[in-house]
């Protein structure tokens, strides 16, 4: 390979890594997957067929390695959003609060909440199109398929997203992933054992899956109990606390002598 080809592949990664993270919901899962993107490019170099645009062609190695991943993973939807936006669009009784959902998708923490209850292919759509500004045509060679397959992805997937955003507000949320943030801001209270039983299994479903949360609350638990052990050792020992004593004792004598 070139190393002119290798600077523009390092060079797609940062929007590599931002189609990956916003497919996923997941930055350190996409930081993997946007690595594995290139490792895979540099082995299938030679496949490149340099009339494509690069970035659609790294896209199109990632998207395939998602839905591999997924299903060793055994991902599926938080909810039968697909089956929901069917049956809601085609009740002509059905409608949205508009203004719920226009200010719903202007919080980006709840626009990629909704957007990881749709099924991975429709979000990879919607992405790549809605955020990435790709036409259809390019969809369809990143997912391999026809172009009328890609424009019904693309609409049916804003079709899933509105309803998501409509109809998804009150969903538990215990069905939601935690936030690194969230999670840390509750790390204090679960060491004092002062967490909410309702939310302790959130925490500790994060901690378990989190790669940068757990180093945290394990240096939090040996600080808290290294804090313990100096106000042992900070303690006066029994010869200061007599010398002490005796001292009080002497001014108490010199005042009752004054």
């Amino acid at each position: 390979m070139s190393s002119d080809l290798l600077d523009q592949l390092v060079a797609e990664l940062p929007r590599l890594g931002a189609y990956a993270w916003s497919v996923t919901g997941d930055r350190h899962r996409a930081e993997d997957l946007a690595q594995e993107t290139l490792a895979r490019a540099l082995e299938r170099r030679e496949t490149y067929r340099h009339e494509a645009p690069l970035g659609a062609w790294l896209r199109g190695i990632l998207h395939n390695l998602a839905i591999d991943q997924g299903r060793r993973q055994r991902e599926t939807p938080r909810e039968d959003v697909a089956a929901l936006a069917d049956a809601a669009w085609r009740d002509d009784s059905w409608t949205v609060d508009a203004a719920v959902v226009i200010e719903r998708a202007e919080s980006a923490d709840e626009l990629r909440d909704a957007l990881l209850a749709l099924p991975f292919i429709y979000r990879s759509a919607v992405v790549l199109h809605d955020m990435e500004g790709l036409t259809v045509p390019v969809i369809a060679s990143i997912q391999s398929i026809s172009l009328a397959a890609a424009k019904q992805r693309l609409r049916r997937g804003r079709m899933m997203l509105v309803t998501a955003l409509a109809e998804l507000k009150s969903r538990p949320l215990d069905q939601l992933p935690l936030r690194c943030w969230d999670a840390r801001s509750q790390v204090s209270a679960y060491i004092d054992n002062e967490l909410s039983a309702a939310k302790r299994p959130r925490l500790e479903a994060h901690l378990a899956s989190c790669p940068t949360c757990p180093p945290i609350y394990a240096s939090l638990v040996g600080v808290t109990a290294a804090l313990g052990a100096l106000a042992d050792e900070a303690a006066l020992g029994s010869n200061q606390v007599q010398r002490v004593r005796e001292a009080l004792q002497r001014q108490r004598k010199d005042r009752a002598d004054a």
